[in-house]
């Protein structure tokens, strides 16, 4: 199936429900899915992004950009508070955070008349370790992405093609995946850890985390944009602005980024 066709199936899946919300939290796969869902729909779609402690507050502004460029409405639902499920921080974390996310998602849709709740999950995606698939399932949530057989590759080149501006826009994951499972979460952490991101985001590296281990931060950046760091005033001037976040140490991963680490680190 061609690139082209996979879109067409795509368009045809979302059409089928006649009326739909997208869950959108401003990342590649969402964003493109906004962008199909108001092309298959018009205004019966609708985007909804939860506003959480989880989301840095650079991403919830992108995704209102994002949503402005698509014409598609934005809907925000406010989650101030961290679930006690959520906040212990267990190995299925995502997916207790997904169940309780998605389900206000689902009630927004319905109290708006919206047939079905869609994510952005693609095939790729089959390939992790995302707990917070099952419960996606569970709940009924659509995955037109997955079922259209399209890659994040898919995804990028279409974004680009339509002139999306997140075409380009490296991976992201929610601010609780860069604490360690089984360390608490709270609103603290969250917070430093997304300051501590913006130093790096205000730097220019693109695709970056900060892991946070106790009182060290643990930093990793695309493996190509490590030779950035091998000088010590750049190394000197991160370790003061990191520290000034509230860590005691700022360590780098020798190896660079790499997605779903934590996750390597609990299988170990």
């Amino acid at each position: 199936m061609t690139i082209d066709e996979k879109y067409q199936r795509l368009l045809a899946l979302i059409g089928a429900h006649k009326s739909a919300a997208v869950a959108f939290s401003g990342g590649v796969d969402s964003s493109f899915l906004c962008y199909a869902a108001k092309a298959a729909l018009g205004s019966k779609a609708a985007a909804i992004t939860i506003v959480s402690p989880m989301l840095p507050q650079a991403e919830i502004r992108e995704a209102a950009a994002v949503a402005q460029a698509v014409g598609i409405e934005h809907i925000l639902i406010e989650e101030g508070g961290i679930d006690e499920k959520v906040a212990a921080n267990p190995k299925e974390r995502c997916y207790f955070c997904k169940k309780i996310e998605f389900s206000a998602i689902i009630g927004a849709a319905h109290s708006r008349g919206l047939n079905a709740v869609l994510d952005g999950s693609n095939i790729d995606d089959l390939q992790d370790y995302r707990p917070g698939l099952h419960a996606l399932q569970e709940l009924g949530v659509i995955s037109p992405l997955r079922d259209a057989e399209l890659t994040k590759a898919d995804i990028r080149a279409l974004s680009k093609q339509f002139g999306l501006s997140t075409w380009d826009k490296p991976a992201f994951a929610c601010l609780a995946s860069r604490i360690p499972y089984g360390e608490r979460i709270d609103k603290e952490k969250l917070a430093r850890v997304e300051q501590a991101e913006e130093i790096l985001r205000n730097a220019g590296f693109r695709q970056f985390r900060v892991r946070s281990h106790g009182n060290i931060a643990r930093i990793e950046v695309a493996p190509e944009e490590r030779k950035r760091l091998f000088d010590e005033a750049a190394m000197d001037a991160l370790s003061r602005s990191l520290k000034s976040c509230g860590f005691a140490y700022a360590a780098l991963e020798l190896e660079g980024y790499r997605m779903g680490s934590m996750n390597y680190a609990a299988q170990a």
